[in-house]
């Protein structure tokens, strides 16, 4: 999987946005302005993700491409190395659970506009 990939998957969600607020290599992607995954342009191997605590212990023993969230709350986020071992279909998998996560959280007004979009 490439950085190129991982940004077209990104983008395609409803309501997502990329920018870089950190500093000129970390793409910060964010739905209705609230980040769901940050990936360094650079490099383009590792991608942090927002993950369910519980659900974030469990992939860290299960896999060892998953470690706690790199630069991020380790409670919350999970850094996630991009490599043959852990197949793209899961890398996308834990996008979709990170940008879900991030859509439940909304208030219902700023739904109620995503799902205007």
């Amino acid at each position: 999987m490439n950085i190129e990939e991982l940004d077209q998957y990104c983008m395609q969600k409803k309501g997502v946005t990329v920018s870089t607020p950190f500093d000129e290599v970390t793409l910060v992607y964010k739905v209705m302005n609230k980040m769901f995954a940050l990936i360094n342009s650079d490099s383009g191997t590792h991608i942090n993700l927002k993950c369910d605590p519980e659900y974030a212990l469990e992939l860290r023993a299960m896999h060892v491409e998953i470690q706690p969230g790199f630069h991020m709350s380790k409670k919350h986020w999970n850094t996630v190395a991009l490599n043959e071992s852990y197949e793209d279909r899961k890398v996308y998998a834990l996008i979709d659970h990170s940008y879900d996560l991030i859509v439940k959280s909304l208030t219902k007004k700023l739904r109620t506009e995503l799902a205007e979009m």
